[in-house]
């Protein structure tokens, strides 16, 4: 059930600056355990990152024996053929199973990444799907959906080209360091004295480029929130000619992204190369070194030991400057991450209702009891509201724009829950209602009519999926709206555009009214629900409305003072409180504020 209305301020009013990121080992601990999720996919993946470097360990190793088949004796070179062709054979065997497994690995990370994904995206819409009301009317609606796509995205990629690639890197890093060790201890120390340097400017550089990550994950949802409600109020920014305000605002924030997202682009590009400088300088000092403990008799290191070492202290610092590359992309994934998660740590909707109300043994009879409730507590809307509705009772709430008139449905349906007071239904508070059983046995028809992108049969059987054909003609029928579904080509089945946008307004509103009219509920709540509709076309449905609400409790939000004459009882709201009630001639006779509103409405004249 759609929410009815929403608190002052909408997604432009959200503030636009940058929040205070969230603990990154924590953020990545998490992600960590998706990952885990996929443990058996996990488990083959180890194994063959274990598989790829060993080979790739023992590549080196094989390489130095084959030059070492070269050999200077008796002052003359000399080559042991049959030795150099076996460790050539050995060389080009291992290249070859070294490629067929890599490729297994990238079909291996590209399933745990979809598979991790797949299982973060499914949590992260069962929480949206099961967030309370106020924390979509509070944030941004645009910002929530690129946590959905752009934040999820991002945690994807960094999956499948970042965590087997660290995984890899730290094998790597213990392989090539043993084997170094192996060949020389001396060439080994000199080789891991930059590696203090390397972190040191790493820690500092990433930390310095944290914050542009982070604020470019948050400045993409400003954007998307922007596009958003440029499409969604596309007739609305037109009416008015604030195209170009809408484009000034697009522009303020895409240049606000473009600066942002090349700050974080250069800085995660500057790791890479002090990494390979760093890699280059103990290159050369290895082989100066390497050279001259060879020529000085200090080592017992052979031509081919040294090329060893040296392909060592490559595949060494490789690592290093793999996980330097990767930073970008791994600072980018955990800044969607926090954000993602920082979703998935709201907290749901709070349903702590026990006693079970199936509608066919509700009758409807409503209470209001010293309801006192603000959207934000300082202002309350609605003070000390008393309201008492008997079962199959037609009850009319006006009122100025503000009164509190949606606010009162919003607390009957437990879009929000009353900050103090109760409300019951037939003598049960509704918090101890489960909220399904709730909104159940309430059908409401809303001023903003929301249909989907399904076909018009699948509209309207929404609220009770069990409907027959012919059932759901006869609500079409009784809601006046058979007659243009029957001039439509498909008829029943034609597919609506997005929220129903290849139909008229009027046309809308019947199918919403033909929804409730299925749904047979035993409250009804109509706001201002002829309201897109001609004034002949709303005579008949208002006929249709008195037909349907016969025998249901029926509350209406109403504007147009000419659709609740009839009413069982007027309720008055001014400033939160029930200023009068009764029906529509003794408001008249007392000359109140029902009196004022009849009057300015239907004479044009300020009382």
């Amino acid at each position: 059930m759609p929410p009815i209305g929403r608190p002052g301020g909408g997604p432009m009013n959200a503030r636009m600056s940058a929040e205070k990121p969230k603990n990154t080992k924590n953020t990545l601990f998490r992600l960590l355990k998706y990952i885990g999720k996929n443990s058996k996919i996990l488990y083959f993946l180890i194994v063959i990152m274990l598989l790829i470097t060993a080979v790739d360990i023992l590549g080196p190793f094989f390489q130095q024996k084959a030059i070492d088949t070269i050999y200077i004796e008796n002052g003359s070179l000399k080559v042991d053929f049959e030795t150099m062709k076996t460790y050539l054979i050995i060389i080009g065997a291992i290249f070859i199973f070294s490629s067929a497994i890599t490729y297994f690995q990238g079909v291996l990370s590209a399933k745990l990444s979809q598979r991790t994904v797949f299982i973060l995206r499914r949590d992260l819409f069962k929480r949206i799907s099961h967030l309370p009301i106020k924390y979509t009317d509070s944030h941004r609606h645009g910002d929530i959906m690129s946590r959905m796509t752009n934040d999820v995205e991002n945690v994807s990629n960094a999956i499948s080209q970042s965590v087997t690639s660290l995984f890899s890197a730290v094998l790597t890093l213990i392989g090539a360091l043993a084997m170094m060790v192996y060949y020389s201890p001396v060439m080994t120390l000199i080789a891991i004295v930059v590696i203090p340097l390397t972190i040191f400017i790493s820690n500092n550089l990433a930390k310095f480029m944290r914050k542009y990550f982070v604020r470019q994950q948050q400045l993409l949802g400003s954007l998307n929130t922007c596009v958003e409600e440029s499409v969604t109020g596309y007739k609305t920014v037109i009416s008015y000619g604030k195209e170009d305000d809408f484009i000034r605002s697009f522009d303020q924030t895409s240049e606000q992204l473009r600066s942002c997202a090349v700050k974080a682009k250069v800085w995660g590009s500057v790791m890479g190369p002090i990494m390979n400088f760093l890699g280059n300088l103990q290159y050369v000092l290895l082989a100066c070194i390497g050279g001259y403990l060879a020529l000085s008799g200090k080592a017992s290191l052979t031509p081919g030991s040294i090329q060893a070492m040296l392909l060592y202290s490559k595949k060494f610092t490789h690592p290093i400057n793999m996980i330097a590359m990767q930073y970008a992309t791994i600072l980018t994934a955990l800044a969607g991450a926090e954000r993602i998660f920082d979703i998935l740590d709201s907290e749901e909707e709070i349903d702590d209702g026990k006693v079970s109300m199936p509608s066919d043994k509700v009758s409807g009879s409503i209470e209001f009891k010293d309801v006192y409730f603000g959207y934000n507590p300082s202002e309350p809307v609605l003070k000390d509201f008393d309201l008492s509705v008997k079962q199959g009772q037609k009850i009319a709430i006006v009122g100025a724009t503000g009164s509190g008139k949606t606010t009162a449905i919003n607390l009957l349906t437990r879009f929000y829950d009353a900050d103090s007071g109760t409300i019951s239904v037939d003598g049960v508070d509704i918090t101890q209602i489960p909220k399904q059983d709730l909104r159940r046995f309430i059908a409401i028809v809303l001023q903003d009519t929301v249909l989907f992108n399904d076909t018009i049969n699948a509209n309207i059987r929404y609220g009770r999926p069990d409907a027959t054909q012919e059932e759901i003609e006869k609500a079409c029928e009784i809601a006046m709206a058979d007659t243009f579904i029957d001039r439509l080509p498909d008829g029943y089945n034609t597919m609506l555009a997005e929220s129903g946008a290849n139909l008229s307004a009027g046309q809308k509103q019947l199918l919403a009214i033909a929804r409730a009219v299925l749904a047979d509920p035993k409250i009804l709540i109509l706001d201002e629900a002829t309201s897109s509709v001609d004034t002949r076309t709303e005579l008949k449905i208002q006929q249709a409305m008195n037909n349907l609400m016969q025998g249901r409790t029926s509350l209406i939000i109403a504007h147009r003072l000419s659709t609740i004459r009839d009413a069982d009882m007027i309720v008055v709201l001014k400033n939160g409180c029930i200023a009068e009630s009764g029906d529509h001639e003794s408001l008249l006779e007392l000359k109140g504020e029902y009196y004022k509103l009849y009057n300015h409405q239907f004479s044009g004249k300020a009382t």
